[in-house]
């Protein structure tokens, strides 16, 4: 195993900020990126695309939803989670339903294939994650747990209100 380059954050000088912004940023980046490139290696089949891996995780905790509710969640354009919502009806992992509480509106619910893939998925990368944690040292794994809590808060203040939906 190649030694790996450290990267420090300088979080205790408040000059540094953009630059803890800006290794913070690339850290995120190279960790989602190499996630993603190891579970397609090791599982081929893994092809969900992350804006619809997010989507089926919502539905799994907030289901059914109106296509409005999980575009403010996920903070996309309406449009856009249409769109994606549509190709998931295609793969069988959504259905799309009349909306009983309001006959004018329609809600998105998983199906049990929706959640099969999403269980499958979750599984491949947490044991991935698993294997990666155990590569590493004791004092990197304490210090991955301790910035957990952190790393929560951190995407609670980005999500909160003020930026508007984004699309994807």
């Amino acid at each position: 195993m190649s030694a790996q380059p450290r990267f420090e954050l300088p979080l205790s000088r408040p000059a540094a900020a953009a630059s803890d912004a800006r290794v913070l940023t690339e850290a995120v980046t190279r960790l989602r990126r190499a996630l993603r490139a190891s579970i397609r290696t090791d599982y081929p089949w893994e092809t969900l695309p992350m804006a619809q891996v997010e989507l089926l995780q919502v539905l799994s905790e907030h289901s059914p939803a109106r296509v409005s509710e999980l575009a403010t969640r996920q903070r996309l354009a309406p449009s856009t989670v249409s769109g994606l919502i549509g190709q998931m009806i295609t793969e069988g992992l959504v259905v799309r339903e009349v909306d009983p509480a309001d006959r004018r509106a329609s809600v998105v619910t998983l199906t049990d294939v929706g959640r099969e893939q999403l269980a499958a998925w979750t599984g491949a990368h947490e044991r991935r994650m698993d294997a990666a944690l155990a590569a590493l040292g004791a004092a990197d794994r304490a210090a991955l747990a301790a910035a957990l809590p952190a790393l929560f808060q951190l995407a609670e203040h980005l999500g909160e209100p003020g930026d508007g939906p984004l699309s994807a």
